[in-house]
C-alpha cells in the first residue's frame, strides 16, 4: 500500500511544473535612482490623456512595477526569453531579432531562421499599453514551460517596441482569459489545456517575502508545501482578467475603503497596490504618510504602530501588516498603495506583488475562481 501511495505522489508531481521566478529591479526603482521617475509619470499622464478610446489597449500595464520574472524557451532548438508571467493580459510576444528600437538592443531576441519548428502567420500585430506599446508580426512554435510543450503556439514578434527601454524582462507571457486576447491567438495556457497537458487545469503563484531567490510559478497543479491552513476559494466575478468581488477594506476596525463592496483584480503584473484616488487618500490619512513628487513618503518607525490594512473578500479578512505596505528604500520608506486607478475603472482595487508575497494564489480556469491562503 505505502509503494501504491508513493507511486501516486510521483506520477502526481510528473503533472506540476513549478518554475523559478527571479525578483529584479523594478522600472520604478531604477527610475526613482536616476531622479527621472517624476518626468517618466508626467509625460505618461500627458500620453493617456492623449490616447485614442476607440483603440483596444491594456490599460493597466505600465510595466512601471514588473518585480519577477521567469524562463520560458520557444522554438527548435529552444531559444530562451525572460517573461513576465501576467495574469492581467492574454498575449504571449516576445521581440523579433529583426527589432531595430534601441529596447530590443538590451533583450533576448526570437530568430525564426534558427528554428525549424518556426511557421510565420503573417498577421500584424499592435499592442497598446498604458507605458508604451509593440508592433510587429504573428508567428508558430514550440514553446516549452518547463516540461510543459505547447506545439503550433501562435505568438507576436515585436519589431517595434516604444518605451519598453530599461524594463526587466524580454517579452510578455499572459495568463488571463482568452476574451482580452488582443492578438486573437489562443494564449498558451488553453493550447496547453486543449492538448491534455494539465491534469488540473489551474497555475499557482508564490512570491517570496524576503529573499530574491525561492519564489515559483506553478502549472497543473499545486505544491501545498509553499501555504498554510486551507485554501479559501473566491468566485471570478469576470472572466476577462482575474476579478474578484471585494465586501470592504478596513483599518483598525473602520472601513476606509470599499464601504458597499467593490471589485479587486488580482494581478501578477503589479508589484504595487492600487486603488482610487479618494479610497487611498483616506489610507494614507491614518498612515501620516506625505507625498513627495508621485509617491506617498512614512516614517519608517510607523512600521512599530500602524495596523494592518484588512481586504474583506468573501468574508474573510485578509490582513496586510505594515512591514508588507511599507517599502524601505535606502533613508526612506514609502506607501504601497497609489491612487488615481478611477482614471482607468471606477471602484476597483488591484492587488498586485505587496499583497501576493502574504497569500499564495491559485488560479483555477476550469472552475473560474481564485484560491487564496496565506504563503509560508
Amino acid at each position: 500500500m505505502k509503494w501504491l501511495v508513493l507511486l501516486g505522489l510521483v506520477a502526481f508531481s510528473e503533472c506540476i511544473v513549478i518554475l523559478p521566478l527571479r525578483k529584479v529591479k523594478t522600472l520604478r526603482e531604477t527610475l526613482r535612482e536616476k531622479n527621472l521617475l517624476n518626468n517618466f509619470l508626467e509625460e505618461q499622464a500627458y500620453r493617456l490623456s492623449k490616447r485614442d478610446t476607440k483603440i483596444a489597449t491594456h490599460p493597466l500595464r505600465n510595466f512601471l512595477d514588473i518585480a519577477y520574472v521567469g524562463t520560458i524557451a520557444i522554438g527548435t532548438p529552444p531559444q530562451e526569453f525572460q517573461v513576465l508571467f501576467d495574469t492581467g493580459s492574454a498575449d504571449l510576444w516576445v521581440p523579433s531579432i529583426t527589432c531595430e528600437s534601441p529596447a530590443c538592443k538590451t533583450h533576448n531576441t526570437f530568430n525564426p531562421q534558427n528554428s525549424s519548428s518556426f511557421r510565420k502567420a503573417g498577421q500584424p500585430v499592435t499592442i497598446f499599453y498604458e507605458s508604451g506599446l509593440i508592433q510587429g508580426f504573428l508567428g508558430s512554435d514550440t514553446v516549452r514551460i518547463g516540461n510543459f510543450v505547447s506545439l503550433n503556439q501562435s505568438f507576436g514578434l515585436s519589431v517595434v517596441e516604444f518605451r519598453f527601454d530599461g524594463v526587466p524582462f524580454d517579452g510578455v507571457l499572459g495568463l488571463a482569459f482568452p476574451s482580452i486576447s488582443i492578438t486573437r491567438a489562443m494564449p498558451i495556457f488553453d493550447n496547453l489545456w486543449s492538448q491534455g497537458a494539465f491534469s488540473e487545469p489551474v497555475f499557482a503563484f508564490y512570491l517570496s517575502k524576503s529573499k530574491p531567490e525561492g519564489s515559483v510559478v506553478m502549472f497543473g497543479g499545486v505544491d501545498h508545501r509553499y501555504y498554510k491552513g486551507e485554501l479559501n476559494w473566491v468566485p471570478v466575478s469576470q472572466t476577462r482578467r482575474w476579478q474578484i468581488s471585494m465586501n470592504r477594506t478596513t483599518m483598525n476596525g473602520n472601513v476606509v475603503a470599499c464601504s458597499h463592496g467593490c471589485q479587486a483584480f488580482v494581478d501578477t503584473g503589479s508589484a504595487l497596490i492600487y486603488g482610487s484616488t479618494e479610497m487611498v487618500t483616506n489610507i494614507h490619512k491614518l498612515m501620516n504618510a506625505r507625498p513627495k513628487g508621485s509617491e506617498y513618503v512614512v516614517s519608517c518607525d510607523a512600521v512599530n504602530t500602524l495596523p494592518p490594512v484588512i481586504f474583506n473578500i468573501n468574508g474573510i479578512d485578509y490582513p496586510l501588516p505594515p512591514e508588507a505596505y511599507i517599502i524601505k528604500e535606502k533613508n526612506s520608506c514609502l506607501s504601497a498603495f497609489h491612487g488615481g486607478l478611477e482614471a482607468i475603472f471606477s471602484d476597483i482595487w488591484l492587488l498586485g506583488d505587496v499583497f501576493l508575497r502574504q497569500y499564495f494564489s491559485v488560479f483555477d480556469r476550469k472552475n473560474e475562481r481564485i484560491g487564496l491562503a496565506p504563503a509560508v
